[in-house]
């Protein structure tokens, strides 16, 4: 059913590239630096780091000793829990209707996430994409996080697809560094947590402001 199609292995980013979660990110990271009177940093200062694993968020974002980074993570997980009311995380645009049809076309869709397994799976889980996501690669999957490549590898590996037949797509230059970096085609999008400047100055392969047309880029045309 794949043959024609450009790439068979779709990896997608989940935070601001399927799931609308920038203002409970920034929410919880506000909260968290008040809750332990850290240094105060802007929505714009917080918004840069959306996309590295949480304890890192804190660590590159506010200097301090690892266990504080500890303590910041530990804190977001409670406060987000909190936050995380239904509703609260919507899907943008056209991303089920996308997702189903590139299902049909025959490409294996995966996930691969900087956010921890409970709350990856329980927003897979909550947004009706069981069926449709065949593997997912969390941030406790991996020793080492985007925007290293180990979370691309370690899915072509486990799914049988090479660098050629995969594409990598995210919201953020982490994303794309990550694909690059394993030898993956990359989509830059421009509606979540990046911009077009960046995608632009980071050489992602397709650049794109709206989820639809990932069809286009995947069919052969």
């Amino acid at each position: 059913m794949n043959e024609g199609m450009r790439y068979k292995l779709i990896i997608l980013d989940f935070d601001g590239t399927l799931g609308d979660t920038r203002s409970i990110i920034l929410k919880t990271m506000q909260q968290t630096i008040a809750h332990l009177g850290l240094e105060k940093r802007t929505d714009e200062e917080c918004a840069a780091m959306i996309g590295l694993p949480l304890k890192k968020t804190f660590t590159t974002l506010i200097p301090m000793s690892d266990a504080q980074g500890d303590l910041c993570a530990e804190t977001y997980r409670r406060l987000f829990d909190e936050n995380n009311v239904p509703g609260a995380v919507p899907v943008f645009p056209n991303v089920l209707e996308t997702i189903s049809q590139l299902s049909e076309m025959g490409c294996t869709l995966t996930i691969a996430s900087s956010r921890s397994t409970p709350s990856l799976r329980g927003f897979i889980r909550d947004l009706d994409l069981e069926e449709s996501i065949k593997y997912v690669v969390s941030a406790d999957d991996v020793q080492h996080a985007k925007p290293h490549p180990e979370p691309v590898t370690k899915t072509m590996e486990a799914l049988g697809f090479s660098p050629e037949e995969t594409l990598v797509v995210g919201d953020t230059v982490f994303d794309i560094l990550m694909g690059q970096r394993a030898g993956a085609h990359t989509v830059g999008v421009t509606y979540g947590n990046g911009s077009l400047e960046e995608m632009k100055a980071n050489h992602a392969d397709y650049i794109i402001d709206d989820f639809a047309q990932l069809a286009c880029i995947v069919k052969d045309v």
